[in-house]
């Protein structure tokens, strides 16, 4: 039984909450009870708490102890430049996704375009990314769940982001008849079997937005099957993936005809984003 947190300072809770989770786990959750920003802590530190949000703090560090994701809990995530709301309808924004946003910015500044597509938006990140960097942008985000696309759209509208147009359908299928400059996605890549599906944050994160048959490819198949008929000449293709997937990502893209493929890697030096462009001359292969 944990101790009755009643009448204790902020960072008396947070010492003791850090005995049970990670510091960087426990100090979002305690600013997230007090409604507070960081910079506060420090200057308040020593303030005792009311038992009320004492009380519920302690709840939401036994739910991390649990296993309850902190995104979840605290109902947003960092990413790029922006907090995120994030929902169990989506996945929660990582770090690794932010190359797939460096490289689309690097890719759009060579295009006279800036039509972009972001399929599986989820929460918005990439989508939301791009277009708070590139305000002449034009951003489509779909994907298939009302529920996530909700979070996108809320998203968009906290930021102010007007460049930015959620459509509900799977992958190409709201874009019928248009093209892009560039088309991005972060889509599910786990293999169905994976065990870690049942590990750590993955077990609280839509199952949907995570596995993707047998090998984790059946997603990328699609997408890369069907991205000819929305790329302009010269357009690109970038797409996310696990660490193990490089190579098969990058011949899916040669064998349908993209040129320029490379696959780029996170900070940890593993693969994790394979990019093509569909040239010109190939232009009449597609769609």
């Amino acid at each position: 039984m944990s101790e009755d947190p009643d009448g204790l300072a902020a960072e008396q809770l947070l010492r003791r909450a850090v005995e049970r989770i990670d510091r960087s786990d426990a100090e979002p959750l305690l600013l997230h009870a007090l409604g507070r920003e960081r910079a506060w802590l420090f200057a308040h530190g020593r303030d005792p708490v009311d038992p009320s949000v004492a009380q519920a703090f302690e709840a939401l560090v036994q739910r991390r102890q649990a296993g309850e994701p902190v995104a979840y809990l605290t109902g947003s995530r960092g990413f790029w430049t922006l907090e995120l709301a994030v929902s169990t309808a989506t996945l929660i924004p990582r770090a690794d996704t932010e190359l797939l946003v460096e490289l689309a910015l690097e890719r759009l500044d060579g295009l006279p375009g800036r039509r972009v597509a972001d399929l599986g938006t989820g929460s918005g990140a990439i989508a939301l990314a791009i277009a708070s960097e590139r305000p002449q942008a034009q951003v489509i985000a779909t994907d298939a769940s009302a529920a996530a696309l909700a979070v996108a759209q809320r998203n968009a509208d906290s930021h102010r982001l007007r460049n930015v147009d959620c459509r509900q359908g799977s992958w190409f299928a709201p874009l019928a008849g248009e093209r892009f400059d560039l088309v991005a996605s972060n889509p599910p890549y786990i293999a169905a079997q994976d065990p870690h599906l049942r590990q750590g944050d993955l077990r609280y994160e839509p199952a949907s937005a995570l596995a993707s048959g047998p090998d984790g490819l059946d997603d990328i198949r699609l997408i890369v099957a069907d991205a000819p008929a929305h790329l302009l000449p010269g357009g690109w293709l970038l797409l996310e993936h696990g660490w193990d997937q490089g190579a098969a990502v990058a011949e899916l893209l040669r064998a349908r005809g993209f040129d320029a493929v490379a696959t780029h890697q996170d900070l940890e030096q593993r693969d994790r984003v394979t990019s093509g462009r569909w040239s010109r001359a190939a232009d009449g292969l597609g769609g």
